[in-house]
């Protein structure tokens, strides 16, 4: 039985659109959603990092390029190519989403939202726990996002793709436009 839905594809292809529409749409049908995206963070047209939003509009910063100036001996640095992860303030916002799943009241299954469990967000050991635990835990299903395959694999991310409770849909250029019905109903089907 299909408990939780993921998206997976190339960065750029529409992954956190999708999983945006996905929430509204449930929303408007009553479902309660919780969690977080990711959103890129620009300045005069160049990407300089991303953020972490909340679907309740709460934002933090998960990474920004790299800053020789900010950059000192002693100060553990965890970085994706030229962006800096800026792990407190990831987990400061993220971690309590969990937590609140833990007490979330009301009718109904919650939808949980995760974009993305990539390789910043895996720097913190408490999210990998935080996500081990929802996935296993009968109180929410989760809308996610996973990258593509590439390079050395990411624990955590195969691990979700090869759950036998887990819908992975692969969000192409081609079917982008066309595939958010097929999602929602998903998405419905885990939440009987």
């Amino acid at each position: 039985m299909i408990k939780h839905v993921f998206l997976t594809g190339p960065p750029g292809v529409g992954k956190t659109t999708l999983v945006q529409k996905a929430c509204e749409a449930l929303v408007s049908s009553g479902v309660g959603v919780e969690g977080f995206y990711t959103e890129e963070v620009r300045d005069r047209g160049r990407r300089v990092g991303f953020d972490v939003v909340t679907v309740g509009g709460e934002r933090g910063r998960l990474s920004r390029i790299r800053d020789v100036a900010s950059s000192g001996p002693g100060r553990r640095e965890y970085a994706v190519g030229q962006y800096v992860v800026d792990l407190p303030s990831f987990e400061n916002l993220v971690l309590p989403l969990f937590s609140n799943m833990d007490s979330a009241r009301g009718g109904g299954r919650k939808v949980f939202l995760i974009d993305e469990i990539g390789k910043m967000e895996l720097f913190s050991q408490s999210f990998i726990r935080s996500v081990r635990e929802t996935l296993d835990s009968a109180r929410c299903t989760i809308l996610g996002t996973i990258p593509v395959p590439k390079g050395k694999p990411l624990d955590l991310v195969e691990e979700v793709r090869s759950r036998t409770d887990v819908k992975v849909f692969t969000v192409s250029k081609e079917n982008r436009n066309a595939i958010l019905p097929d999602i929602l109903s998903a998405l419905h089907d885990c939440l009987k």
